[in-house]
């Protein structure tokens, strides 16, 4: 018989390690497991020196969070442990967040600390711990497909959907992965807190990039990679020098306000050139983008992907986390994938991710999806000959 975590055997004799911040998210999480009769194990990861972030509001995983989830798991009655894993997110999470940005990207952080920290690193320590599954308090649900496995969903609510920063996940890391407030709301989740009686019931949720204490980024970049700091040119679309910037760092594609120049009517950040040091700015209509190529693409929907793909796959793609899924196709194009936006998208930005779904709305699977490795236009007229084929597509844009 299955328990109510899909798993085989009674609640007591299944051991869960649960992936506590300090947070009430994954505070909830663990009680919750725990109230269910769950052998339950928290588990804080110690990810930066924490002692600038201590008391800064908005500060995940620092001093005070560690502090938090300790009583959480006192109050429960659950063993706590507190992992060092400093010198394994600088390596894979700071250093390739300073790297995009020398590049002239705009990475998510967060997906990385998932894809390596998270679910690799923490997984495998749930795994020697004896652990039937990891639990985390994000708000993504998974589902039993009819062949076992399990397949990711969105978030019953939309607002605090997480799937968007979730899509590196793996098969192999979903079928031991267990998502128990995918199918709350925040509000639920705060009033489980309560009834549990957890001092982090009110607490304010993170909202900085957690190794980030100051909120300023650049000092991390500039320490880490000081020709992202570098000054260079801002110039137009033919290539004219309109102004000068003091890096790239402060940059990001879509960007408007704090340009730091003088215009007669709005200029955006079009394209940032790292070799160059430039900063391509223009009309907003320059943002515009339907055609972007992707690295490192994960995919977590039926079949292979190289045997489904075919001649292209129908799909949604959100292109940054704040954006609602638009349709689009998915396609295999000179040894890599594209993607074709059927309504275009404004400010599509490198080290961004490109999130595949299928469906608009609702709990929408996820599918998997890849970085943004470089976008163009090809407009209305390169598109003439497919226009039949994704006319359902574009009448769904349409409404």
């Amino acid at each position: 018989m299955l328990n109510s975590l899909d798993l085989e055997g009674r609640p007591e004799d299944t051991r869960i390690v649960v992936a506590m911040s300090g947070g009430v998210d994954s505070s909830v999480t663990a009680a919750l497991l725990k109230s269910q009769g769950y052998d339950v194990v928290g588990i804080t990861l110690q990810l930066y020196d924490h002692g600038a972030a201590t008391h800064r509001k908005g500060a995940c995983c620092a001093g005070r969070d560690i502090h938090d989830a300790r009583n959480v798991a006192e109050r429960i009655g659950i063993p706590h442990y507190v992992l060092d894993y400093e010198s394994r997110f600088k390596e894979q999470v700071i250093d390739n967040f300073a790297d995009s940005y020398a590049l002239g990207e705009t990475p998510v952080p967060c997906i990385e600390c998932n894809r390596s920290v998270k679910f690799r690193d923490l997984l495998a320590t749930a795994r020697e711990l004896g652990a039937q599954a990891l639990a985390t308090g994000h708000y993504v649900a998974s589902r039993r497909l009819a062949d076992g496995s399990r397949s990711m969903v969105c978030a019953a609510d939309a607002d605090r959907d997480q799937s968007y920063f979730l899509f590196v996940t793996t098969r192999e890391q979903l079928d031991f992965l267990r998502f128990p407030l995918g199918d709350m709301t925040k509000p639920q989740t705060r009033e489980l807190a309560r009834r549990f009686d957890l001092e982090v019931a009110d607490k304010q949720d993170s909202q900085d990039i957690c190794f980030v204490p100051t909120g300023r980024y650049t000092d991390i970049i500039g320490r880490l990679k000081p020709n992202a700091i570098a000054p260079g040119d801002i110039v137009d679309l033919a290539g004219n020098i309109i102004g000068q910037h003091q890096g790239i760092v402060h940059f990001t594609v879509g960007q408007r306000k704090g340009l730091g120049i003088a215009s007669g009517h709005p200029l955006y950040v079009v394209k940032l050139d790292a070799a160059t040091r430039r900063v391509v700015v223009g009309p907003r209509e320059a943002l515009r983008m339907d055609r972007i190529a992707l690295r490192d693409v994960n995919w977590i929907g039926d079949g292979p992907l190289d045997r489904v793909i075919g001649d292209g796959i129908e799909l949604y793609v959100r292109v940054r986390s704040t954006r609602s899924p638009q349709p689009a196709w998915l396609r295999a194009v000179d040894g890599g994938y594209e993607v074709e936006l059927v309504a275009g998208e404004e400010g599509v930005s490198p080290g961004q991710a490109c999130v595949f779904y299928d469906a608009a709305s609702g709990q929408a699977r996820v599918l998997g999806g890849g970085f943004i490795k470089s976008a163009t236009a090809s407009r209305v007229a390169a598109r003439a000959g497919t226009r039949d084929t994704m006319a359902p597509l574009a009448e769904a844009v349409r409404g």
